[in-house]
């Protein structure tokens, strides 16, 4: 039995990879140490210390968008709307990442809320369908 690479999965690997390119600003810091980079990041002011937080965020917010795509997946919700759900945490997770490096909190905050409730979406999808 062969698995689809469904939009969802692709969508997984995107917010996967989509915090190492947020950090970017943080790491362009000639005065980095890399020998103790958080200690640096700690001392960051500005965007760079911003990007920083978006880059741990984005991790934070990963594993249960993951986890909910494999349920999703393993519980036969109806994969149009699964993979229409994980663009939208994808578009969700750019438009947050840019609200954070332009320091709007409180519509960054906004976008994380919807993140999360279309990733609870995901993993009921089965069950609301």
């Amino acid at each position: 039995m062969a698995l689809e690479f469904s939009i969802a999965l692709w969508c997984v690997l995107a917010a996967g990879l989509l915090p190492l390119l947020t950090v970017y600003p943080a790491k362009f810091d000639r005065k980095l140490d890399n020998r103790d980079p958080s200690a640096r990041h700690a001392r960051q002011t500005g965007l760079r210390r911003r990007a920083f937080a978006a880059h741990r965020n984005g991790f934070e917010a990963f594993p249960l968008f993951a986890v909910a795509v494999i349920v999703a997946g393993l519980t036969g919700a109806d994969q149009a709307r699964v993979d229409a759900l994980a663009l939208a945490f994808v578009a969700l997770r750019v438009l947050f990442t840019v609200a954070y490096f332009a320091n709007l909190s409180l519509v960054r905050s906004g976008l994380f809320a919807l993140g999360l409730g279309v990733t609870i979406a995901i993993y009921t999808a089965a069950i609301w369908a």
